[in-house]
C-alpha cells in the first residue's frame, strides 16, 4: 500500500508540473488555453454522444458535467494525467480542472481515453468543483482502439458506474490497456486557468 502511495504521489507530482507548462502566462493566453479547452470539451462530448446517443439526453437533464482527456502509459507501475472541464448547465459556468491517476497492477498499454461524469446533483457538482474527488481501488480490463466503445468495462449498466452521485463514462480512443490494477485517481480545479 505504501508503495501505491508514493508512486500515486509521483504521478501527481508529474501532473502538476506538466499543467503548470499548460498554465498560462497573460490573460490573452488564459483565455486562448480556455478556448482550446472548451472546444476539445465539445468535440469530446460528440464522441460520447456518438458513441451513445442517450448520453445527450442524460447530460441535458443534469446539472452538470464534466469533461477529461488523458494520456497515460502502464507497465506493472502506470500513470495517466489530463484537463478538462467542469460545466454547471445551471449557471453556464466553466471550471477548468487537472487529473492525475497512477496504477499498481499487472498491466501493460499506453493509451489515450477520454472520461464523462454526469452529475446526479447540484451538490455532487459543487463538491467535485470545490474540493476535488480522489477515488481508489477496482481492477479493470480495457481494449478497445478507435474510439468505437464507450462505458466502464466490467459494469453491467450499460457502460456507467456509479460514483458519489454522478455517472462515470470512459471512451477509449485509441490504443490498449489490459489487465488488472488498484487505480487512484484525484481531480482538482487548475488554478492557472480559473
Amino acid at each position: 500500500m505504501k508503495l501505491f502511495i508514493n508512486i500515486f504521489s509521483v504521478v501527481l507530482a508529474f501532473s502538476v508540473f506538466a499543467g503548470t507548462s499548460f498554465g498560462a502566462d497573460t490573460d490573452t493566453d488564459k483565455a486562448k488555453k480556455q478556448a482550446e479547452l472548451s472546444k476539445a470539451t465539445q468535440t469530446t462530448l460528440e464522441r460520447f454522444y456518438k458513441a451513445n446517443p442517450k448520453l445527450k439526453g442524460d447530460v441535458a437533464k443534469a446539472p452538470g458535467y464534466a469533461v477529461f482527456t488523458t494520456y497515460g502509459l502502464s507497465f506493472i507501475i502506470g500513470g495517466a494525467g489530463g484537463h478538462g472541464v467542469a460545466r454547471d448547465l445551471k449557471t453556464s459556468k466553466n471550471t477548468y480542472m487537472s487529473m492525475a491517476q497512477a496504477s499498481v497492477g499487472v498491466q501493460i498499454g499506453a493509451a489515450q481515453s477520454d472520461t464523462l461524469i454526469i452529475f446526479k446533483s447540484p451538490a455532487a457538482l459543487t463538491r467535485f468543483v470545490d474540493k476535488g474527488w480522489e477515488f481508489g481501488g477496482g481492477g479493470s480490463v480495457e481494449a478497445a482502439a478507435g474510439g468505437k466503445t464507450a462505458g466502464v468495462p466490467g459494469t453491467s449498466s450499460g457502460g456507467e458506474n456509479v460514483i458519489a452521485d454522478a455517472l462515470y463514462y470512459t471512451l477509449t480512443k485509441n490504443g490498449l490497456q489490459a489487465g488488472g490494477a488498484v487505480a487512484g485517481t484525484k481531480f482538482w480545479k487548475d488554478k492557472d486557468l480559473n
